[in-house]
């Protein structure tokens, strides 16, 4: 009987979250630049194969916003061709870090850093998605893509198409907005398909000249990687590429999994064995030329709120996928690409951390920096790059705040007895101005005994530094003896 109740469980949630997942899948896949159907094939990927997979038990895989902008950039750059290698090469080492025990070491990477990079994503997305609102072409990158608003605002207000276009994606956002607070119907219908449902009855009742979704069919979207496009991994381009979608599709995914964790009272994510199960569904992935995968903190909630109990729900929800995607691949091309904007700008839009940012700014200055920076970085510079500024600020960060010395100073009364100066903390060449100039202050007619035994670190510059100005201290000075 308990089986029963938790089967029946994971059944009615596995509903929930492929509602959730249908619009989703489409969308990244048309945000990224390749055919409706990879995103499904992702999906399904994440559902059949992941979601039977050991790690974490409840959380959900697929394509997700936070790669689209990446994904988009290296399409444009390689080809689609060559995306599959991409994925394939980015799955076999999230399995190489998993068995070599690296999934843990993903929780020590900053909070402020994966907020600056999600929100760096959510600006780069929003952007982009602008301009599939009103049915025009974005220019590109991030920051072209923001200096061309001004001209998208008025080709948008000069044409009748794309005010169409625009009316349709700024009501698909506000049903997304206003659905959840209607909860008798959002349980029953999540807000993501309610809204694409309602826009594309709109347009097909009022017959509005909107561009649709296009559909080529799911086989002969899948296109897997030739040995051509597997002879690009040598190039060192795409070889940072590779490691920019295993890294950051590893950090959300175990991120996903500890807030998914918080959400449930069952068994824990193991996290090296949910980074294989990562790995292992985006090389399927890449073998299909699918898009990369990562877990979805939207239908991973989903999930958990609509009452599963065990993987099995993850599972049905590949199962429901794979069936609407081989039985109606024609529903896809009715969906107005303008309702699919509108769903991305609304998670995009819940990437960036706005109610977070000011009590962080007030308790923990230094982080809100670090966020800041690496959004910024992402939108001027691109992904990868500004994860590494966000990184190397975080680590910089850390090593001020942590080098903390202080110098105890006991001038005795007596001139003949020397000053005794105890160094206490971390020395380390980020502090050793303030230590210095502190030493230079001492009086120039008295010896020092300088006590070190204090310092918990003291590193070569540092040392090397003291040594010099202690040799400087006995040719002009009296004796200077240190402590160690």
């Amino acid at each position: 009987m308990k089986h029963f109740t938790s089967f029946r469980a994971d059944f009615t949630a596995s509903l929930v979250v492929f509602l959730v997942a249908v619009p989703l899948c489409v969308g990244v896949a048309v945000a990224s630049g390749v055919p409706a159907e990879l995103g499904l094939v992702t999906g399904v990927v994440g559902g059949l194969l992941t979601g039977l997979l050991p790690g974490s038990s409840l959380q959900v895989s697929g394509p997700a916003a936070g790669l689209t902008v990446l994904v988009f950039e290296a399409v444009k750059e390689y080809g689609l061709g060559t995306l599959g290698a991409l994925v394939l090469a980015a799955g076999v080492l999230q399995l190489a870090m998993g068995a070599l025990k690296l999934g843990r070491w993903f929780r020590a990477i900053s909070v402020a850093v994966v907020q600056g990079m999600l929100a760096g994503i959510g600006l780069v997305l929003i952007a982009g998605q602008l301009y599939a609102l009103a049915d025009a072409k974005a220019p590109g990158s991030g920051l072209a893509n923001i200096g061309g608003m001004p001209g998208l605002v008025t080709a948008t207000a000069g044409s009748a198409t794309a005010l169409s276009a625009l009316a349709i994606g700024a009501g698909t956002i506000a049903v997304l907005v206003l659905w959840p607070r209607w909860r008798r119907a959002a349980r029953i219908l999540p807000a993501p398909l309610a809204a694409v449902a309602l826009a594309t009855t709109a347009v097909w009742a009022l017959d509005l000249p909107v561009a649709r979704v296009e559909v080529s069919g799911l086989l002969d979207a899948i296109q897997p990687p030739g040995l051509t496009d597997l002879g690009r991994l040598a190039d060192i381009g795409v070889l940072g590429t590779v490691l920019a979608f295993a890294l950051i599709a590893s950090a959300e995914s175990l991120f996903s999994a500890a807030a998914v964790d918080r959400l449930h009272d069952g068994p824990r994510t193991e996290y090296d064995k949910e980074l294989m199960a990562q790995g292992a569904g985006n090389t399927v992935c890449g073998l299909l030329g699918a898009l990369p995968m990562t877990a979805v903190i939207v239908r991973s909630a989903a999930n958990v709120q609509a009452g599963a109990k065990t993987k099995a729900s993850r599972v049905l929800h590949g199962v429901w996928l794979l069936v609407f995607a081989a039985a109606f691949p024609a529903a896809l091309g009715v969906v107005p690409v303008a309702a699919l904007a509108g769903v991305l700008v609304h998670a995009g839009c819940k990437l960036i951390p706005l109610r977070e940012l000011r009590p962080l700014w007030r308790e923990h200055r230094g982080e809100a920096v670090v966020l800041l920076v690496t959004a910024l970085a992402i939108v001027t510079v691109n992904m990868f790059e500004g994860v590494l500024i966000g990184l190397l600020l975080a680590v910089a960060k850390t090593a001020w705040e942590t080098s903390h010395v202080h110098l105890e100073v006991d001038t005795p009364e007596d001139e003949d007895e020397p000053v005794r100066v105890r160094a206490v903390g971390n020395a380390t060449f980020l502090r050793l101005p303030k230590i210095l100039d502190q030493l230079e202050a001492l009086p120039a007619d008295r010896g020092v005994e300088l006590d070190l035994s204090g310092l918990r670190h003291l590193d070569h510059a540092c040392g090397a530094a003291l040594t010099n100005w202690a040799e400087q201290h006995r040719r002009t000075r009296r004796a200077v003896e240190l402590v160690s």
